[in-house]
């Protein structure tokens, strides 16, 4: 597996919120902290688009490779054309807009707030406002596969159909105190969260799985001092190449492959300089995009200076070897 920094001629100022590939690309899509929206062509190694916005972004994500969303802490979800560099305000929370993700199936663009709210924007009607949801608490965390909408709240699980969002299909509480991240499983119903403390916690409800169910792990099992190592896990990504495989990247730096089907470790990649903010594969599953950056653990308190810390954000491009990971994953299997 080979690695390589991305080259910006005018380097990101302040802390990688989320990294993702283009659909149907290999164009990275970047939201950060210094109130500016990237686009770099991994291929050609060169900055596509900047794009500055008067708030911090948090989120951000495609709805086809030529038009981008993201949201900010001013509330604002902002629409970007790629091809032309317009971007435009289609909608507002009433507090900071924490995340969000997008659905080909339903054509909605789902938001959510630290103001509790889950609102859903229609593509089709002009990006509408078409429905919100009162939540009781702040949404710390979303992911989407299919129909299903997964949203993390505290320590609780809830899984939403687009297509009715009135009330949850499936909710359950987890053993961990605050779940960071979640991240749906493509090949099940499922899901898997990684928590503040380290753990992840897998859970496949499909009864067509022969695992159907769920375990926990910790990833960093012992410390050198014989405790339990406590390091937030903040971005979980599937491979698309096979079912099972995802990794984890962490506040210490580490980016771990798991098999989620044979509940084993598979390789662990060279550390990186500053704590793991964001994940994401490309298309092909062949490259992962790792954003290694500070993070700030509370929206509200982003009053921690770049300058403070030792290496400033980075990303990161692996080359995976697919044949590798294969080889790994069925040999963990047989030691079942």
């Amino acid at each position: 597996m080979n690695r390589v920094c991305l080259d910006f001629e005018n380097p990101i100022g302040d802390a990688i919120s989320r990294i993702r590939f283009a659909p149907n690309s290999n164009n990275l899509l970047i939201s950060s902290w210094d109130s500016c929206l990237r686009l770099y062509d991994v291929d050609s190694s060169l900055v596509r688009l900047v794009t500055p916005t008067e708030a911090a972004l948090l989120d951000c994500c495609f709805q086809n490779d030529d038009v981008t969303f993201s949201v900010g802490s001013d509330g604002s979800i902002r629409r970007c054309d790629l091809r032309s560099g317009m971007h435009d305000t289609i909608g507002n929370h009433d507090d900071i807009a924490t995340c969000l993700q997008y659905s080909d199936e339903t054509e909605q663009l789902l938001t959510a707030g630290l103001d509790k709210k889950i609102m859903s924007w229609d593509i089709r009607m002009g990006m509408a406002l078409a429905y919100q949801k009162k939540l009781g608490e702040e949404v710390d965390s979303m992911s989407l596969s299919g129909f299903d909408l997964i949203v993390a709240i505290g320590a609780s699980v809830h899984m939403y159909d687009l297509r009715n969002l009135d009330s949850s299909v499936l909710s359950s509480e987890s053993l961990m105190d605050q779940i960071k991240c979640v991240s749906s499983i493509p090949y099940a119903r499922g899901y898997v969260v990684g928590s503040t403390d380290g753990r992840v916690a897998v859970s496949i409800s499909d009864p067509s799985d022969s695992n159907n169910g769920g375990y926990t792990f910790r990833c960093h099992p012992k410390s050198k001092n014989g405790r339990y190592h406590v390091v937030s896990v903040n971005d979980i990504v599937f491979s698309p190449l096979m079912d099972g495989p995802f990794v984890t990247g962490d506040n210490e730096g580490s980016v771990i492959a798991w098999d989620a089907k044979h509940k084993r470790r598979l390789f662990e990649l060279l550390q990186f300089p500053n704590s793991v903010a964001s994940l994401s594969y490309n298309h092909g599953g062949e490259l992962l995009a790792v954003a290694s950056s500070y993070t700030y653990q509370e929206a509200i308190e982003s009053v921690q200076l770049a300058c403070d810390r030792e290496e400033p954000p980075q990303i990161f491009i692996h080359k995976m070897d697919v044949d590798h990971l294969r080889s790994v994953s069925v040999i963990s299997g047989s030691r079942k």
